[in-house]
């Protein structure tokens, strides 16, 4: 059997090369910048063209596209604000959303105007020299949709090309809006509306295609990525990254080739896949990369019963973006059955590596090994953890593949705690890195997670479909076993050597999910932290040189532009996001929900944020318990299946949705069931789970938080009076 397998592993690695060959060769035609690229399909108006976007540092007071530029290395060649006079950056202006979500999204600016996104996907374009309002478009989302939003209902920013401004939206629609105007153009849906699809990606823009993937693995549903035409919103082509049904036929060679990685029936949940963030783009080559996602479920006993690969989850895939035409890939991850990503942030540059100048695509995805593959090829390059990990203790350079430590493999085994677990070693907040300094510069964090079976696992389209135990991750209820689990979040910027594969430096936070960074030819790296500060460090050593209070935490990356020969640095702030909704029990003290705004900062400013008007809530009174231990017990289960990811581990909220402990729905089953069964505030957000919760799983979760409620009263939360 090792044989066979073998032979049909190296079966399949000769199908996908000569498709890759077939790629190279269709697309030779396409390395003619002049005619295939610059211009193109910029809707015969002024504005961003892809020639504009090239030559980026030309303009280095721009910032055009998501990464600033299509390797996306979120480098400012600005230097007027240096490691000599940041200490003297102020507050500029700011802008407040007027929303309570959290805020991930990266500003674009062009011609003196910001544009940006916030919670329900609403764009606002302002004025970047003052955050005066220019139009705001508010696309009227389904929110009931956010009930199929694994990580809160955020967006991580536009595309603008031409005369036109791009934003994909959580109810799965690409709109198009007159950059002048703020009207929309075009208006198109991208997916199946009764599958639990979402957007929370920026989309790209390359030769006149706009490109936009979408979210949903756990959930259930299969992953792809999609072009349409920027003048008119057709769509040109779509590329699934996992295969469906074989019965169906398969909709190119490279999803025939992918299905023989897979066994039993993968496509009845979806199979996931999904390319929900990360995208970028070589020119010369003519290769857009994208990061694919998740298996669904992520334990992939059950999803793919004899193992395999199953491809292309966890893996770096080249296209063609003229064709959408597959040309290689590079699977961080085989097999996975861990929620590693490799959605993560991708970067592009030129290294020398054994004394050869190589184009280079670089990573550092959930699963904690930095990743430099040749972007021509797929060729790993090199690969070394940036973080503890124990599930694998290396990366076989001769197979490419990681070596696992045994027990780490978790389906049907014993409980596993593992570092890093499926909030990774490296989320979707965005790197950066400096060519001055040579450095890739991380968010990287520590938080481990217990995998184990879930016994009760029952595929269900539309709610959390991991097949992982959730509750063996539930936190400790003990204080002095709480104090050992927060000691061991850890969360830093850490500053890589990507030819050396080692740290540099690195600068130590109060815990993980911290911001996106920024590096500058001025010697800075700029970052928002969990604790609700924003802060300037030295590229080179890594030293704090300035700070500033933002009220609420970052989980945006800065981006820094120049307007009258001043330099500015702006970031959205907005805590939130799946770390923040699940775990308000280890959340960072100090940082307000409910305060999304873009801080802009240059020299010599000296503005102030309005004073802080958060109220803790409490209840009108504690309903009485009347319920078993065996029912509250049950509602622990259930809770944790169906309500944790936005409401909190142990029903304790970060402030950023309601926390249920103090909810006025509590004091009456009734009204408990009219929002959790019957979708009452399915318009701001709620779903409704009458379709999986019957009335005793309601009351029995109903239980459960009344429980807690009575235990926090008990242990003198008065907030919870």
């Amino acid at each position: 059997m090792l044989v066979s397998k073998r032979l049909s592993a190296v079966a399949i690695a000769v199908s996908l090369l000569m498709l890759a060959a077939c790629g190279r060769e269709s697309g030779s035609d396409a390395r003619d910048l002049e005619t295939s690229i610059a211009g193109a399909g910029n809707g015969g108006g002024p504005g961003i063209t892809a020639t504009a976007i090239i030559n980026a540092d030309d303009t280095p007071g721009e910032w055009l596209s998501h990464g600033r530029t299509y390797s996306e290395q979120r480098f400012s060649p600005l230097s007027q604000v240096s490691r000599e006079n940041v200490r003297e950056l102020g507050l500029a202006w700011a802008f407040d959303f007027g929303v309570s979500r959290g805020i991930e999204a990266t500003p674009i600016v062009s011609d003196g105007v910001m544009y940006v996104t916030s919670s329900w996907n609403i764009v606002s374009a302002l004025n970047a020299k003052t955050g005066d309002v220019v139009w705001q478009y508010d696309p009227q989302v389904d929110k009931s949709r956010a009930a199929v939003m694994c990580c809160d209902i955020v967006n991580r920013g536009v595309a603008i090309w031409g005369n036109k401004v791009y934003t994909g939206t959580i109810d799965g629609r690409l709109i198009a809006i007159d950059v002048k105007t703020g009207d929309a153009v075009w208006d198109v849906n991208t997916i199946d509306r009764s599958k639990p699809y979402s957007i929370t990606g920026a989309p790209r823009v390359v030769k006149g295609k706009v490109i936009i993937g979408n979210g949903g693995a756990e959930f259930g549903v299969r992953g792809y990525i999609s072009a349409y035409d920027a003048n008119t919103g057709e769509m040109l082509w779509r590329f699934h990254t996992v295969p469906g049904n074989p019965d169906d036929g398969f909709e190119n060679d490279a999803m025939k080739a992918a299905a023989a990685t897979w066994t039993g029936e993968w496509w009845a949940a979806g199979g996931g896949g999904t390319v929900w963030d990360s995208m970028a783009y070589d020119a010369e080559l003519d290769l857009l990369y994208i990061g694919v996602g998740n298996g669904s479920p992520w334990n992939q006993e059950l999803r793919s019963p004899d193992g395999g690969d199953n491809l292309f989850l966890s893996s770096i895939v080249a296209l063609r973006p003229d064709s959408g035409d597959y040309v290689w890939h590079y699977q961080t991850t085989p097999g996975d059955t861990w929620d590693f990503t490799a959605t993560q942030h991708m970067i592009l540059a030129e290294l020398e590596i054994g004394g050869t100048q190589r184009k280079v695509i670089m990573q550092a995805p959930k699963n904690g090994f930095f990743y430099v593959v040749d972007r021509e090829t797929g060729e790993l390059l090199s690969a070394k953890n940036y973080v503890p990990t124990n599930w694998a203790t290396h990366v076989d350079m001769e197979t490419g593949r990681p070596v696992e430590v045994a027990d780490a493999r978790w389906p049907g085994k014993a409980p596993y705690l593992q570092l890093p677990g499926p909030l990774g070693a490296h989320n979707w907040h965005p790197m950066s890195y400096s060519p001055i300094t040579g450095l890739v510069y991380i968010p990287a964090q520590e938080a481990p997670f217990a995998y184990g079976d879930d016994p009760e696992y029952l595929y269900k389209e539309g709610v959390w479909n991991t097949g992982a135990n959730m509750a063996l991750a539930s936190l400790p209820t003990d204080e002095a076993t709480l104090a050992a689990v927060k000691a061991m979040l850890k969360g830093r910027i850490l500053a890589w050597d990507p030819v050396k594969q080692e740290a540099a430096w690195s600068f130590e936070h109060k815990g993980p999910w911290n911001g996106g960074l920024l590096s500058t030819a001025g010697g800075l790296v700029f970052q928002g932290t969990a604790d609700a500060h924003f802060a300037a460090y030295d590229a080179s050593t890594g030293g704090q040189l300035w700070s500033f209070f933002s009220q609420t935490g970052i989980v945006a990356a800065p981006v820094s532009y120049e307007i009258d020969g001043e330099q500015y640095v702006a970031v959205a702030s907005g805590w939130g996001g799946s770390y923040a909704l699940a775990y308000g029990g280890v959340a960072p003290t100090g940082s307000e929900a409910g305060v999304g705004r873009v801080l802009t900062f240059k020299l010599g400013a000296n503005e102030a944020l309005p004073g802080s008007s958060a109220i803790p809530a409490g209840i009108p009174k504690l309903p009485a318990q009347t319920a078993t231990a065996g029912s509250i017990a049950r509602g622990f289960d259930a809770y944790t299946r169906y309500c944790i990811s936005c409401h909190g581990d142990h029903a304790v909220s970060s402030g950023i949705l309601p926390d249920l402990r103090k909810s006025p729905y509590l004091l009456s089953q009734e009204s408990w069931d009219a929002v959790v069964r019957q979708g009452a505030l399915s318009d701001r957000g709620m779903g409704n789970f009458g379709e999986f919760l019957d009335t005793e799983t309601a009351a029995s979760i109903r239980a459960y938080v009344i429980e807690q409620a009575r235990m926090a009263v008990e242990n003198g939360d008065k907030a919870a009076k």
